[in-house]
């Protein structure tokens, strides 16, 4: 099979991430949450390298909750139906975003601190 020029490769990418977007709550919900934690970085004035570790944090809860999304994609298209095993690897990836996001909110909770008190 022939790879896509790059720019077309990209598209999908695009594509995925406003399907992601358009489809799922809990994304939506990370995004917002990026945005405020943006916000947070320029009114409380963070310095570079707290900035630096709010985004990635926040970077690493949608990339779970996007590879969490396509892993329970991927299990509904091999079993429509449920399974006792698919429930258990939905599941672990699931908590895999649920850990994501508690380590997240410490790290906010860490940095801001500081900024707040």
């Amino acid at each position: 099979m022939k790879k896509p020029v790059f720019y077309k490769s990209l598209g999908f990418a695009f594509k995925g991430l406003i399907w992601m977007f358009k489809n799922e709550r809990n994304f939506q919900l990370e995004v917002i949450a990026l945005f405020v934690n943006i916000i947070l970085i320029f009114a409380l004035k963070l310095n570079h390298l707290d900035s630096i570790l709010i985004l990635l944090i926040c970077g690493f809860v949608l990339v779970s909750e996007i590879l969490n999304t396509a892993i329970e994609k991927l299990c509904d298209f091999v079993e429509p139906k449920f399974h006792t095993k698919i429930g258990i690897i939905k599941d672990i990836a699931a908590g895999a975003v649920l850990l994501a996001t508690i380590f997240a909110v410490i790290v906010g909770i860490s940095i801001y601190w500081n900024y707040i008190f």
